[in-house]
């Protein structure tokens, strides 16, 4: 456990090591900021009259397409790129270690990135009539849905940092499979007339399980899925790292 926090620990601080860390995450925060409080659309706050945070939920999810990779792009082809990554694989820790120190230290970034989310619940919170006048069950469990939809995005970018030395090739293909697990299941499950084949098809996606879970209510099956598609990529990046070593 150690050696997974340690490892979790130099990940975290190489991110915050460099200007660009800071830019990745201002550019996130940015990004919903505008779209919730300036930018005229269904998702604007002020435009809508009400004080909820439903827009900042439904856009995060696209936000994280572009923060989850820009922050995993570098785990492993950083390392591949520079050489480093056979040294690193040479130490006597286990691959699964690695691994897993990675996407913890990947995932307490967004972590982070998630606590500066909290201004704009304070902020509606105070705009409410009367104030504090907020659905906190349901912005609670959506805060929790949104945790365990960043650990995928996370698992699925450090498994694209895996197989490549070049930081924008993983960047793109995080964000393409990021973007085909959440959305590509419902577009399958579009050509199919609605009924079980369809419920059947978008329940293999993310999104499926992150509504559920966003409405504020934990179902089992909703954390199942989550924890065991994190391990299948996290996983996949151990074989792949398993094969880099021999």
């Amino acid at each position: 456990m150690k050696q997974i926090l340690t490892i979790a620990k130099k990940e975290f601080r190489s991110f915050f090591g460099s200007i660009l860390g800071y830019i990745v995450l201002a550019i996130f925060l940015l990004g919903g900021a505008l779209f919730l409080w300036i930018f005229p659309n269904q998702y604007n706050i002020i435009d809508s009259g009400y004080a909820a945070l439903d827009g900042l939920f439904a856009i995060t999810p696209y936000l994280f397409l572009f923060l989850c990779p820009a922050i995993t792009m570098r785990s492993f082809a950083e390392e591949r790129q520079q050489g480093t990554l056979e040294l690193l694989l040479a130490r006597p820790v286990s691959k699964r270690r690695i691994v897993t120190g990675k996407s913890l230290g990947s995932w307490a970034i967004v972590i982070v990135a998630l606590l500066f989310v909290l201004v704009w619940y304070v902020s509606v919170s105070m705009l409410a009539s009367p104030k504090g006048n907020v659905d906190s069950g349901a912005f609670w469990g959506s805060m929790l849905g949104l945790l365990f939809l960043s650990a995928i995005y996370i698992a699925i970018g450090i498994f694209s940092s895996s197989i490549t030395g070049n930081q924008i090739f993983a960047f793109v293909l995080g964000a393409t499979m990021s973007f085909v697990m959440f959305k590509g299941f419902d577009f399958v499950g579009l050509l199919f007339v609605k009924g079980n084949v369809t419920d059947l098809i978008s329940a293999l996606g993310i999104n499926y399980h992150y509504k559920s879970i966003s409405r504020g209510v934990v179902d089992s099956r909703d954390v199942v899925y989550f924890l065991v598609a994190t391990f299948v990529f996290i996983y996949a990046t151990i074989v792949v790292l398993n094969r880099r070593g021999r």
